[in-house]
């Protein structure tokens, strides 16, 4: 963890520098402050609170994003001066969309980042805003983006664990503003309409990892799914339907948050299973809990590929483990960039039918797994 420098910023000089970024950006992530202005994630945390009881800014996941209208996630081309000197035109606010994004933290910045490339491509502008950690309701922070900021189309995630998340269903199928879900699927009205989207095909990154396993020679295999994950339910989906199509072995485990007390108690749990049943390989979502599986394997005396191969699903840190771990990485850059060519496709033609789009996760082959030992 950073530790703060004694001769740091004061706080009046953090905030303005907070809000500094913000401005600019539209966007802060709380990992990127901590190594610019050489403070604690706490203390930027606590920065970001107290702005935001201020109404200067609106708290996400992993950081946080302005709060009602203003620049945001400034997306711009590039044109030459009167001498040939390259310059940066804002694209005008007309050629807004509008982004609602759960989390600045771990798999949504590179959905974002693709988001903006293709928006670019097409001379948009994204405006991006976050749901709140108080707000169980998205409907305000959508329609402030079209009533307010006058966006053209909206590409949201919304909660749909919360209790409001049909709602917010609802208002966009009936608000006549053309909209995207990303990473999210959902139905409206007494046919079950579907809503556009543009869903990483989980289902199919789970298939992946366990035909790899089996091509390795692995006949017992085992599952550990993060309990409040929405992707979960999709990779063992998958996961279920590979395992019966090659006739494997298999178990299943949900762990719980790697934060909480009993996390350590569910990779016990794992391992013992692994160690009296015969189990050789495992698929565990996401990065840390692979990383946590392993490193409590190879405290307890097993090698990793060698007694027990792991496939980790994200990919977002998977490669920094040691062994290397393999792992199944989805298409959060491709989702991205699908996603505003959806919306653009759908302002340009109202009427065309809906689109639903899956794209296929990729695996990694890494050190982490290998084949069965004889």
């Amino acid at each position: 963890m950073t530790s703060e420098s004694p001769r740091g910023p004061l706080p009046a000089e953090r905030r303005a520098h907070l809000l500094d970024v913000l401005d600019r950006d539209g966007v802060v992530r709380v990992a990127d402050l901590t190594t610019e202005l050489d403070v604690t994630a706490v203390t930027v945390r606590r920065d970001i609170a107290r702005l935001e009881r201020e109404g200067r800014l609106t708290r996400v996941h992993g950081g946080a994003v302005t709060s009602g209208p203003g620049p945001a996630s400034r997306l711009t081309d590039r044109g030459s001066d009167d001498d040939g000197a390259p310059t940066r035109r804002t694209v005008p606010h007309a050629a807004t969309i509008g982004v609602l994004a759960p989390s600045l933290d771990y798999y949504w910045p590179g959905v974002v980042r693709g988001m903006e490339a293709e928006a670019r491509r097409h001379g948009l502008r994204i405006m991006l805003r976050g749901s709140s950690y108080h707000t169980a309701d998205e409907r305000p922070a959508l329609r402030h983006l079209v009533e307010v900021d006058g966006v053209r189309g909206l590409i949201c995630a919304p909660r749909m664990d919360s209790p409001t998340a049909g709602d917010v269903v609802d208002w966009l199928a009936v608000s006549g503003v053309p909209h995207v879900l990303v990473e999210r699927e959902a139905t409206h009205g007494p046919y079950r309409a579907p809503l556009e989207a543009v869903v990483s095909d989980h289902a199919a990154g789970a298939l992946v990892a366990v035909h790899h396993l089996a091509g390795l020679g692995h006949r017992r295999v085992g599952l550990v799914l993060s309990r409040e994950s929405p992707t979960s339910r999709k990779i063992a989906a998958g996961w279920r339907a590979a395992c019966h199509e090659l006739g494997l072995k298999h178990f299943e485990r949900l762990a719980p948050d790697r934060n909480r007390p009993e996390f350590s108690n569910v990779v016990d749990e794992v391992v013992d299973t692994a160690l009296t049943s015969g189990v050789t390989g495992l698929l565990v979502h996401s990065d840390p809990e692979a990383s946590g599986v392993a490193q409590r394997a190879m405290d307890r005396g097993l090698s990793v590929p060698g007694d027990l191969s792991i496939v980790a699903y994200d990919d977002e840190v998977a490669n920094l483990f040691s062994p290397a771990m393999t792992a199944v990485r989805p298409p959060r850059d491709a989702v991205g960039h699908a996603a505003v060519d959806l919306l653009v496709k759908r302002l340009a033609d109202p009427a065309r039918p809906g689109h639903r789009t899956a794209i296929s996760p990729r695996l990694m082959v890494r050190e982490s797994t290998g084949p069965v030992r004889r």
